[in-house]
């Protein structure tokens, strides 16, 4: 939300902890999530929905996936039904196996379909509030409205793609999570490039996989939501969901290493959805397979990495070519 307000927009920030708003307000400043960091003068945070939103050219939901749902809850009969709605969101909802943007129109009944969007790709939050070139991807059916809020996001340091695939946006952006936890565990067994690099390319095969049976374009996996952002968190340290695979990889217990962080990383729920509907679509993912026992049935990552080895070899473009 900074970076939108650096290009020149005003933000009206919706926060639940009254006392984060005031933070924000007087002391220009989240010390519990972007500590050392000024949020600039054009941010207003306000505990208010209807306050946060009122005037507003889109709103942009960046909460948890598992929270999406709560916090889209609270703005239902107040938004007009045509003003675009973006997930910033990376994961799907366990208990229905919907996209952030189908929970969108599931709330928000009557919403306009066309402007029900999602923006994805490689934004590790820190890089990003230092300033650091970036780019992103902003997918909605609506080409004419994509295009006026592309031109909103956009800055200098901050370069906004347009893409019409919703579909594989958002599964690109859920299923990275769990291959990048992947990656982290690897790199916690101490194992070098040679590895992380099979495992990311591996992994996108099961992404690009998911994806196509439910809808998407191959094509969009292989663009800023899929490989984009795949490479920044299987090789970012800063990435939650690769911090959660190194302290496995060296290890701990999940429960352990999730009881110490503020934010749970996407992953170790989004696992459980996308395996669901990997079943249900009959869809291989073994790397993902092997991330689900090792959260949920307590698999050593010792036994899931042989598991993976000792698989009988494919051909590399199987389920896709």
């Amino acid at each position: 939300m900074a970076r939108l307000s650096s290009a020149n927009a005003s933000v009206g920030l919706w926060t639940r902890r009254a006392e984060l708003a005031t933070a924000i307000n007087t002391d220009r400043e989240n010390a519990e999530y972007l500590p050392g960091v000024r949020l600039p003068d054009r941010i207003t945070a306000t505990t208010d929905f209807t306050r946060a939103v009122s005037g507003a050219a889109a709103v942009l939901v960046a909460v948890p996936s598992h929270g999406y749902r709560n916090v889209l809850e609270k703005a239902r009969g107040i938004m007009p039904t045509s003003i675009p709605v973006i997930s910033l969101a990376k994961g799907i909802e366990v208990s229905t196996g919907l996209r952030m943007s189908e929970i969108t129109l599931d709330v928000l009944a009557g919403h306009d379909p066309s402007r029900v969007g999602a923006l994805s790709g490689p934004n590790l939050s820190e890089e990003i509030m230092q300033g650091q070139p970036a780019a992103t991807v902003l997918s909605m059916a609506d080409r004419r409205v994509g295009r006026e809020i592309q031109s909103i996001l956009g800055t200098p340091r901050f370069r906004v793609y347009t893409n019409q695939d919703l579909i594989g946006v958002e599964v690109a952006g859920a299923t990275k999570n769990v291959i990048a936890l992947a990656a982290g565990v690897s790199r916690g067994l101490g194992f070098g490039m040679n590895t992380m690099a099979g495992l990311a390319t591996r992994g996108l095969a099961e992404m690009t996989r998911l994806g196509v049976v439910l809808g998407g374009d191959a094509l969009t996996f292989g663009g800023l939501a899929g490989v984009g952002d795949l490479l920044a968190t299987c090789g970012s340290p800063s990435s939650r969901n690769y911090q959660v695979g190194y302290q496995l990889g060296k290890g701990r217990k999940i429960a352990d290493v999730t009881s110490g962080m503020r934010t749970i990383a996407e992953s170790v729920r989004t696992t459980e959805a996308v395996l669901q509907l990997a079943a249900r679509h009959g869809v291989e993912m073994p790397i993902a397979e092997a991330v689900g026992r090792i959260l949920y049935e307590g698999e050593t990552v010792q036994d899931a990495m042989k598991r993976l080895m000792d698989r009988t070899p494919r051909h590399e473009g199987h389920g896709i070519a």
